[in-house]
């Protein structure tokens, strides 16, 4: 039982950062038609957001320290992060700290302005152009931002820890009711999963309740028709793409701690989130949510020993055979609608 919860545990860990950026995905398509595959880079970008911040908070000059000395007995000269002067050395070291969910804030705007220039400076030029066309080159412009990242950061992993206050594990299996120590579990995966339930609730709560949530969605569903009555149904769902490449972003900032930052980590996650969005159905915003949480579950338990043991390398596979049975049995995916990607 301990290993069962465990493995429902880590697959939801996974499967709320394909939830996210399946959610992002399908954002996109639902409002305008196309296929992203440069969704994984924001991923990515928005996970170097928390790495820039944190860089940019641990700036720091030299003084000299009367109080120590080096082994010749002169003073000592030691590096004092600019956050310090600022805000004093315990606000400063707490600032540094909690630089991960400080990234938050730098990383909303940041993104919401990635995306809405891709979107104005190229994406908009591809919206009736056929599917292939839209993958190849967002596949491409994928490719550009992932260079340009590797420039700049380099080529190796970039650690990027969580606060104090989050490190350490969780004694599930005593909170349970069963013996210490057999269910543990880091609490930034909890936290990491809970961000990830709220900003999904949040998505939705947008869409449902407020004005411009309903004007989006009734642009889903008839573009025409919206614009008869004289709404700029295009500038919302540019904006639309600003807030898909938002969550994508924080997706990728909150994810820093679990997986260090590196170039690749976009096209890590890209393909599985694809397959995502096509096994709970193109342009399904719940069908993306609920096949990323039940596909990371089930590549979770097909990473056991127990079954490893059995069929070598099925963790590496268990995504695209569950992809290949659903579509085989049910063509438009878990919650697809008719008619998107059959014309």
């Amino acid at each position: 039982m301990e290993a069962i919860i465990l493995q429902i545990l880590n697959g939801l860990d996974k499967g709320s950062a394909y939830a996210l950026i399946a959610l992002g995905l399908t954002l996109i398509f639902g409002t305008l038609g196309v296929v992203n595959f440069a969704h994984g880079a924001l991923f990515m970008i928005g996970a170097f957001c928390a790495v820039t911040l944190s860089r940019i908070l641990t700036l720091s000059h030299t003084v000299i320290d009367e109080t120590r000395t080096d082994f010749l007995g002169n003073p000592l000269k030691v590096d004092v992060p600019y956050v310090h002067d600022i805000f004093g050395v315990a606000t400063g070291d707490a600032i540094i700290d909690w630089a991960v969910p400080l990234s938050i804030l730098f990383a909303i705007p940041v993104m919401i302005g990635i995306g809405i220039i891709m979107e104005r400076g190229l994406i908009k030029h591809f919206y009736k152009r056929p599917h292939a066309d839209q993958i190849l080159v967002t596949f491409g412009l994928a490719i550009v931002l992932q260079e340009i990242i590797k420039y700049y950061f380099g080529a190796n992993p970039i650690p990027t820890p969580a606060p104090d206050a989050f490190k350490g594990s969780f004694d599930f299996g005593q909170a349970l009711g069963f013996d210490p120590n057999l269910i543990i579990y880091p609490y930034w995966r909890i936290v990491y999963f809970a961000f990830a339930i709220v900003i999904i609730g949040a998505v939705f709560a947008f869409l449902q309740f407020t004005t411009f949530g309903m004007v989006v969605r009734a642009g889903m569903a008839d573009r025409e028709t919206v614009q008869l009555l004289g709404i700029n149904i295009d500038r919302r769902f540019t904006l639309m793409f600003g807030m898909a490449a938002a969550v994508a972003g924080l997706a990728g900032v909150m994810y820093t701690p679990i997986n260090s930052p590196n170039y690749h980590m976009g096209m890590d996650f890209l393909v599985l989130s694809f397959v995502v969005v096509v096994v709970g159905g193109m342009g399904s915003l719940p069908g993306a949510v609920l096949a990323g949480f039940l596909l990371g579950v089930l590549e979770s338990f097909a990473s056991m020993r127990e079954v490893l043991a059995v069929l070598p390398g099925l963790n590496q596979i268990i995504i695209y055979l569950v992809a290949i049975v659903i579509l085989l049995t049910r063509p438009r995916g878990l919650m697809g609608r008719k008619g998107v990607m059959e014309e």
